[in-house]
């Protein structure tokens, strides 16, 4: 009269045990699992002092403490400004919520490209207020920060070689990632003829998941 009970019971504990097994195997797995190898350091980011989008002074006191993206753009640019400032508005959208990182876009046309333009071009591409820092400022500052510190080249094109009136500039159209310690910890293509961008932008947002879990 009692095997029917005893073989549900064996089958519960048979169940029982076979779950419990799983949930240890996969909990070994990750565990045995080879963490990612760390980023390379490139070299520290030095100080600056320049202005967002919102007329407010900015410093790397400000970043410190935040993994931050950047790129090197100007407004009325004919070329590529346009495409990375969307694929930048992309990684925006992708990065998880309760990631603090920021996105970081200067620009190489300190002239033209003012806060309140700047403020413009933010709203345009749906930049997050306090996320996403447009920055303008001296012309030196910018320089000494994008090409000294971010490795981001910016060149005035000579008048004869302009196609257009706003065919102003040469510059990288690269993306850089900065650590929390303000070192440059990443450099990724985000164009160009063997570029493929959801490869590019899958990279990034591993990097910075990783720099986020770094001290």
């Amino acid at each position: 009269m009692n095997n029917p009970s005893r073989t549900t019971n064996w089958l519960v504990w048979g169940s029982l045990v076979a779950v419990i097994a799983a949930i240890s195997g996969a909990f070994l797995v990750s565990k045995l699992k080879p963490a990612a190898a760390p980023l390379p350091v490139y070299g520290p980011v030095a100080d600056f002092a320049l202005t967002n989008q919102n007329a407010q002074p900015v410093a790397l006191t400000d970043l410190r403490g935040k993994v931050w993206l950047a790129d090197i753009i100007f407004t009325r640019c004919p070329g590529p400004c346009a495409r990375m400032t969307k694929q930048m508005r992309e990684l925006q959208q992708a990065l998880p919520a309760a990631s603090a990182a920021r996105l970081v876009s200067l620009t190489t046309d300190a002239d033209f490209d003012t806060p309140p333009v700047l403020q413009k071009y933010a709203e345009r591409f749906g930049a997050q207020p306090g996320n996403w820092l447009f920055l303008t400022g001296d012309k030196r500052a910018i320089a000494n920060l994008a090409i000294d510190s971010l490795k981001l080249t910016a060149l005035e094109k000579p008048a004869a070689e302009r196609t257009s009136p706003e065919d102003l500039f040469v510059h990288s159209t690269i993306f850089v990632l900065v650590d929390k310690q303000a070192r440059l910890r990443g450099v990724f293509e985000t164009g160009g003829e063997n570029t493929d961008w959801e490869k590019s932008k899958a990279a990034i947002l591993t990097a910075v998941n990783q720099l986020d879990r770094e001290p």
